[in-house]
């Protein structure tokens, strides 16, 4: 990982237009994913850290769908989420930021249980946090499909 003055990147943001998804997964040359430097595991363990440190602005996510392409969407259809979730130490900058869509499955709502299970992986000690950040952004789909 690298560090920058917002925290560590697990990859090189090297696009910031036409992005595209890639199926379940954003593009990984827009959102590579960026951790909050001193994330430990004694800090997002706490409950509510997530809450405290959520920070996204309107015009931030209006930026994210624009690199996406998406000029309009209905509400629900999709959600600017956080590649690497706040519950993992995930950034809130915009190269950790994509529009995921609900559906087809393997959406938002999907994700959102494997972000909850390293969370409890990471807290109850099975699973360093720097792996579960590093399994999240490169392809939580795998995790998830051990889940269902």
């Amino acid at each position: 990982m690298t560090a920058t003055a917002q925290g560590a990147v697990l990859g090189a943001r090297t696009k910031t237009s036409g992005c595209q998804a890639l199926g379940a997964l954003p593009d990984p040359s827009c959102t590579p994913g960026q951790v909050i430097a001193d994330a430990t595991k004694d800090k997002i363990c706490v409950p509510g850290y997530a809450k405290s440190v959520r920070n996204v602005t309107e015009s931030v996510k209006n930026s994210v769908y624009r690199e996406y392409g998406i000029a309009s969407h209905k509400a629900g259809e999709y959600e600017v989420d956080h590649l690497v979730s706040l519950e993992l130490g995930g950034s809130n900058d915009i190269s950790n930021l994509w529009p995921e869509a609900a559906e087809p499955t393997r959406g938002f709502h999907e994700k959102d249980k494997v972000e909850n299970y390293l969370h409890d992986q990471v807290c109850s000690g099975g699973l360093s946090l720097s792996q579960a950040q590093q399994e999240i952004a490169r392809n939580w789909l795998p995790i998830y499909t051990l889940l269902k």
